[in-house]
């Protein structure tokens, strides 16, 4: 047999080595992340729901999904092991980040002109036609016969 024969079959084989080598290390990341787990640690799930550990089994995992509210589910079905931090700062909104820039407002008003500044523009209808306004019937809008 040729090496040119053999070229995409060593090209395939050696594809597949690095595909399952890479799936291998995911694995092992995910399981080394599950056992990260102790009660009291905040979770969050494939699904995408956030919670706490409150008991682990073998396969199983027991999750306080809302105070009082006890779910079980699969160890598999546990996405990450967050932070204490992280975990407070999605859930109950804590912020513990302090920086120096400027915070961006919730509306436009403070980034615009003072209204003493700004030009007032009068938008209103004016009530008396001027003298080469007139119509040419004498008859005025809203009277009968006006056209």
């Amino acid at each position: 047999m040729n090496l040119v024969t053999l070229l995409p079959f060593i090209v395939l084989i050696g594809a597949m080595f690095l595909m399952t080598r890479s799936a291998k290390k995911k694995q092992q990341q995910a399981a080394q992340m599950r056992d990260q787990m102790t009660p009291g640690t905040g979770v969050r799930t494939i699904g995408g729901m956030y919670a706490t550990v409150k008991e682990i089994g073998d396969d199983t995992v027991t999750l306080e999904v809302a105070p009082g509210v006890h779910a079980i589910y699969a160890k598999n079905a546990i996405g990450a092991v967050l932070e204490d931090a992280e975990y407070n700062r999605i859930v109950h909104g804590f912020d513990d980040v302090t920086t120096d820039t400027p915070v961006v407002p919730d509306d436009a008003s403070s980034l615009t002109k003072d209204e003493a500044e700004a030009p007032k523009l009068d938008l209103g209808k004016k009530d008396e036609p001027k003298g080469d306004d007139k119509p040419e019937d004498g008859k005025n809008d809203g009277e009968a016969g006006a056209k």
